[in-house]
């Protein structure tokens, strides 16, 4: 049923019964896996180099934390995955992600990194489930 599956991925708990989620459906249905862990751009405040730096710095380490995550997870797990980290923000870009790329689910944690603000503006898996262009499974 599931050909090309997208897992959102964000270090988070609910990232990771995601993940393993996908992992199984993707055993299950021979799809093929991808994980994405989108990074918020760097803030266009007047900073100095370094302080812009640092923080690139310290976004790219999270970012080989969390590959190194993912990778080690479908190992384990005996299959393949295709990882991808683009800028934007969280919602939109899996969204569009999985429109350019033609997933037929998306596999999103409950809750995320997010922490309060998505009490006021609502949480990124209701977002996606909302705009996705295929199925979204929202992992608990």
């Amino acid at each position: 049923m599931f050909k090309k599956l997208l897992v959102a991925y964000d270090g988070s708990e609910g990232a990771r019964k995601a993940l393993a989620a996908g992992l199984n459906l993707a055993r299950i249905h021979q799809a093929e896996l991808w994980a994405v862990s989108v990074q918020e751009r760097l803030p266009r405040y007047g900073g100095t180099i370094d302080e812009i730096d640092e923080e690139k710095k310290f976004l790219d380490e999270r970012f080989e934390k969390i590959a190194a995550e993912i990778r080690a997870r479908a190992q384990e797990a005996g299959l393949d995955i295709k990882l991808l980290r683009p800028f934007g923000h969280p919602a939109q870009t899996i969204v569009k992600v999985a429109q350019e790329e033609n997933h037929d689910l998306i596999l999103v944690g409950h809750s995320g990194v997010s922490g309060v603000w998505a009490a006021f503006l609502g949480t990124t898996a209701e977002k996606v489930s909302r705009h996705a262009p295929c199925s979204v499974l929202i992992v608990r």
